[in-house]
């Protein structure tokens, strides 16, 4: 009977060893889309900061009153860039022409917007040297919030207590090794989109 215990007592261990082990696969998964996340967020706030060329991704905060409601500008016009710096905004409904034009005035674009009755037009001013320096530091803020590090900080933490729960070091070293391939990946993607957008804000 005492054998029969220990046996038992033995596999409830090791159930619960396995209960608690790690997915190594997929948490790495998940340190990757958490990643994927933090840097489509950056692309996002980037295209937001006017550089001096035409980007109707500054418009993606503007918001027009439509039958009752508030809805996104492109729910309510077509939205084209002709020109390096011009962004065209032409209503399918003309009646509102007045509620786009008043949306656009109350957001954070702050570019006065003309129009001819038809089509409303911005037109992007050329930012000065200081200006653009501004901006550069702008972006370079955003950047620094970008968590990628902090990611693969939490995963690593993750697997070195895994190991308490049954990992075995090799499958942790080689877990760790993956999570600074993913990791390596993402930061270069970041200080590309960094790159890019710098040289957009000073070639101007």
């Amino acid at each position: 009977m005492t054998i029969y215990i220990i046996f038992a007592q033995i596999f409830i261990e090791k159930q619960k060893t396995i209960k608690n082990m790690i997915d190594v696969k997929q948490t790495l998964k998940d340190s990757e889309e958490k990643m994927e996340m933090a840097a489509l967020y950056l692309e996002e706030e980037l295209n937001r900061i006017r550089a001096g060329r035409a980007n109707v991704a500054i418009l993606d905060c503007v918001r027009v009153e439509s039958y009752g409601s508030k809805v996104p500008l492109n729910q309510v016009a077509s939205v084209s860039v002709p020109d390096a710096r011009t962004i065209a905004i032409k209503p399918w409904d003309k009646k509102q022409i007045r509620e786009i034009e008043k949306a656009i005035m109350d957001s954070e674009v702050g570019i006065t917007p003309e129009n001819n009755g038809e089509i409303i037009r911005l037109g992007i001013p050329q930012p000065t040297e200081e200006r653009r320096k501004e901006l550069a530091k702008q972006c370079n803020k955003i950047g620094e919030k970008v968590k990628v590090r902090n990611v693969r900080a939490d995963i690593k933490d993750k697997l070195k207590k895994a190991i308490k729960d049954g990992l075995s070091e090799d499958n942790e070293k080689d877990a760790e090794n993956e999570l600074q391939k993913i990791h390596d990946k993402y930061i270069k993607r970041v200080d590309d989109l960094l790159a890019a957008k710098n040289k957009e804000i000073m070639t101007v």
